[in-house]
């Protein structure tokens, strides 16, 4: 049985005494450190969470401005395709009218060329005629 006398409540002062002690020394400070380490982890989850969360919205503005580029680009390149067809569909015509003059002046070179082989052609059978005919006149 539990004798209460002079050294139970020594224990019990000693005990208590321990325990105050053990409660400033051990129990706040490993309690301080453990809620401090708790806050610090929350804080870092947080944290991620917010970078997460600005990773999410610095990636959608990206992708705006990727797709916006994109259709520029597409716009861009639709523009010069018409332009550069517009470009070449007129170099063609001013070369086929080039080509259109060249062959004009060619017939027309060709008619002169023509029209100087007939009169030397006209010359000449009327020299031969005249001389056809002085030999057989015999003049």
């Amino acid at each position: 049985m539990l004798e209460v006398n002079k050294w139970f409540f020594v224990h019990l002062i000693n005990f208590l005494v321990l325990l105050v002690l053990l409660n400033y020394i051990l129990f706040k400070p490993l309690l301080c450190l453990i809620t401090r380490r708790n806050d610090h982890i929350k804080g870092s989850l947080n944290s991620a969470k917010a970078m997460d969360k600005e990773k999410e919205i610095q990636l959608q503005a990206v992708e705006t401005k990727l797709t916006g580029a994109r259709n520029k680009a597409r716009i861009i390149f639709e523009e010069l395709s018409k332009e550069g067809l517009a470009k070449q569909k007129e170099q063609v015509e001013t070369t086929q009218k080039d080509a259109a003059e060249i062959n004009k002046r060619a017939k027309e070179d060709l008619e002169k060329e023509i029209k100087k082989a007939k009169e030397s052609l006209r010359k000449e059978v009327e020299t031969f005629s005249k001389m056809i005919v002085e030999k057989m006149v015999g003049v």
